[in-house]
């Protein structure tokens, strides 16, 4: 069963976790949302190993207008991170790819066979607007897998423009669109709308790989409730992508 303790971040500590690798998360310092500084990198590390993960894909924002990274600075933050890492004793695989906003500059790398960053067999994490679907949405499905790569949605569960019929999802997962959850969706976290539809996923047999979408301890906090729902232990049955990904 899973128990809880609480750390000098008041962050839980001693849960049990089945997956053991998160795919989704933004833990590079102070280049997106997530944490802002290497002190903060280092401890939401050390909770989510605490947590019971032995390996983190982080996956930093880019997007044209907003968070410009390129592989150069997410790879120099994540071999800042992994020196801190070791210099704290903190024992856990991590590695860097990212989730990329679906926007003209992403259309552009794509189209120009630009290098992407990816983990695994060359998954690709990306995201859309919450509000409105990108009228490109399916090309740009087929020009990932056109170009090598296996395309991973976000956090379907969390897009507006998907709520009017489960059969977009369909759609999207027959053309070879892999869905990842997030854990967090299934306690109600960002919505009830969000949990419903995380469900339906769940039900359907439609979520790939599951992530934390950490970008701080609020989200590792708000896992405690996630780890005790009916539809965590639904999840952990699936044949999660994540088990795959431990080295």
């Amino acid at each position: 069963m899973a128990f809880f303790t609480f750390g000098i971040n008041n962050s839980p500590i001693g849960i049990d976790n089945f997956l053991e690798v998160d795919v989704h998360s933004h833990l590079l310092p102070g280049i997106d949302d997530g944490a802002e500084n290497l002190e903060q990198s280092v401890a939401l590390v050390r909770d989510l190993v605490s947590l019971g993960y032995k390996k983190i894909i982080t996956t930093p924002h880019i997007m044209g207008d907003h968070y410009k990274n390129t592989p150069e600075i997410i790879h120099t933050k994540l071999e800042l991170v992994r020196h801190e890492l070791k210099q704290h004793n903190i024992q856990v695989e991590i590695d860097a790819a990212a989730e990329y906003y679906l926007d003209e500059h992403f259309i552009k790398l794509l189209s120009n066979n630009k290098p992407l960053l990816t983990f695994g067999d060359k998954y690709l994490l990306f995201e859309t607007s919450f509000l409105n679907e990108p009228a490109q949405l399916k090309e740009v499905i087929f020009q990932i897998a056109a170009s090598g790569y296996k395309p991973i949605l976000a956090h379907p569960e969390r897009y507006i423009y998907m709520y009017d019929s489960f059969k977009k999802y369909e759609d999207l997962y027959s053309r070879g669109c892999l869905f990842q959850l997030n854990l967090n969706s299934l306690s109600g976290y960002y919505n009830k709308t969000a949990q419903k539809f995380a469900e339906k996923l769940i039900d359907a047999k439609m979520v790939n790989l599951a992530g934390t979408d950490c970008h701080g301890f609020r989200h590792l906090e708000a896992l405690k409730k996630s780890h005790r729902e009916k539809s965590f232990a639904k999840l952990r049955d699936l044949n999660l992508i994540n088990y795959q990904l431990l080295a």
